[in-house]
């Protein structure tokens, strides 16, 4: 028998989309290191990335769903509650530490067949730093001091050779990142960090597959084979078997979006019977163009018919939006992109440029201009 497919409209489905990101209530997750964990936990994972002409993305990530969130919250959540590592996902990020096992294979995948970059490993100076680790303690890049420098592959490269050896300790699973400052990490031996005898157990094909798949409906609603596994494209024969097989049994149903894309999505029916009852998003949000409402562009382009460019690494004659430009969320549109810049000398935040996406009112600006104004104080308190 062939499911019914649900159709509803592109508005409905950005509703859905920001009710399961939590951006249409004011504090979903609370207060404090607890928040801060809750909201990893709900999201899955938050991108950590290294510009900060404004603060790092994963502040502003979790800031946007946490308006009182304070910095060493989530380094509280890392190196204290050990509630949080950072691995992999489609890009470096926090994940739960009670999904690790899901990357557990990976990190195995890593010690079967290393990346070109990690092949040359010396085992014995590896060996060496595990033992230094063991006796001394968790060891940043900074506590160690290499006899003999190499050449850097690339301009963000380390010219320490004992660069690569704690970066593939970090594939690997050996060691994890126990504490960060700014983006220097400091690398503990995992089993000690975590308290455990030995790290879980890697989980199979499928229990990965319903991982991806629980976790997209919880954080994106209406669900497509490419948003579910974005990053993770080897997963998608299972998880496509996966839902067929719940579309089978009702726990899900096909949707057709107005007017928005051609893929195929899906939704548990009974996501799709709170719509009556889902009030109409009307906050105003400066988001990170990392954040997991953006960070996926074809979807953003589907759900919200915007475009965003990332243009940091762009020739700055060719920026159409500024070099770290803001998406900004006004109820359920994309209504301008702002880039802006963190003066931390004189305290203020710079608009470098605002673009309107939508016909400019004053009565949009104003709310537009609360938010920069609640966005700066976060840069100076955070």
């Amino acid at each position: 028998m062939t499911a019914t497919t649900m159709k509803i409209s592109q508005a409905d489905a950005r509703r859905l989309w920001l009710r399961a990101q939590r951006l249409d209530e004011g504090a979903p997750f609370g207060a404090g290191p607890a928040a801060v964990a809750e909201a990893i936990r709900h999201l899955g994972y938050v991108q950590i990335d290294t510009i900060n002409v404004i603060e790092r993305c994963h502040h502003h990530i979790l800031w946007s769903r946490i308006p009182k969130y304070r910095t060493a919250a989530l380094a509280a959540v890392q190196s204290n509650e050990k509630s949080a590592f950072e691995y992999w996902t489609h890009a470096l990020a926090y994940i739960p530490t009670d999904d690790y096992r899901f990357f557990v294979r990976t990190m195995d995948a890593w010690r079967i067949r290393p990346h070109p970059s990690f092949a040359d490993v010396d085992p014995v100076a590896y060996a060496a730093l595990l033992a230094r680790i063991r006796d001394d303690g968790p060891l940043s890049l900074r506590d160690i001091d290499d006899a003999q420098l190499e050449e850097r592959t690339h301009p963000w490269a380390s010219r320490k050779p004992s660069k690569r050896l704690l970066s593939h300790g970090f594939w690997t699973g050996d060691l994890t990142i126990s504490a960060r400052t700014g983006m220097l990490k400091s690398y503990e031996l995992t089993e000690r960090h975590f308290g455990w005898t030995v790290r879980p157990a890697p989980v199979t094909p499928r229990d990965f597959a319903v991982y991806l798949l629980d976790r997209g409906l919880r954080t994106q609603a209406v669900v497509s084979l490419e948003s579910m596994t974005y990053g993770d494209a080897p997963a998608k024969a299972e998880v496509a078997r996966l839902v067929a097989e719940r579309i089978a049994l009702g726990a899900l149903v096909p949707v057709a979006i107005d007017g928005a894309t051609r893929a195929k999505h899906w939704a548990d029916p009974a996501v799709l019977e709170q719509l009556p009852a889902l009030l109409p998003a009307r906050r105003v949000h400066i988001l990170s163009p990392f954040d997991p409402l953006v960070i996926q562009r074809k979807r953003l382009s589907a759900f919200f018919g915007y475009e965003h460019r990332f243009e940091a690494y762009v020739p700055a004659a060719k920026r159409v939006l500024g070099y770290f430009a803001l998406p900004v969320l006004a109820g359920d549109r994309i209504v301008a992109a702002i880039d802006t810049k963190m003066d931390r000398t004189a305290g203020a935040l710079t608009i470098q440029k605002w673009t309107w996406l939508v016909p400019e009112t004053k009565a949009l600006r104003s709310k537009i201009e609360t938010a920069l104004d609640r966005f700066e104080r976060f840069q100076k308190t955070a």
